[in-house]
């Protein structure tokens, strides 16, 4: 089949360096391009959809403010390296 394609320079160029190197025509390069392309897609419509299974984390420390991330998970760190720190008996 025949038809007009608008393809970007950049991506033209792109095409042309690999049918330079590989031999091949435009044509087929840009052809198997586009297969290459279906094929994947076909792929990823086959793929089960991704879903996540909650988890607790246990109990929320109720010192701790949520609204500042950075600030918990500073805090938790801290916390974390003052126990490792601390002289075992």
């Amino acid at each position: 089949m025949r038809t007009t394609v608008t393809i970007e320079d950049a991506l033209a160029k792109e095409l042309k360096e690999i049918a330079q190197r590989s031999g091949r025509s435009f044509k087929q390069v840009v052809n198997d391009a586009l297969r290459a392309g279906v094929r994947d897609e076909h792929i990823a419509d086959a793929s089960r959809p991704y879903r996540l299974m909650p988890q607790s984390m246990g109990v929320v420390d109720s010192r701790l403010d949520l609204d500042k991330a950075l600030s918990l998970a500073d805090s938790l760190e801290d916390r974390e390296l003052a126990g490792k720190l601390m002289p075992r008996k």
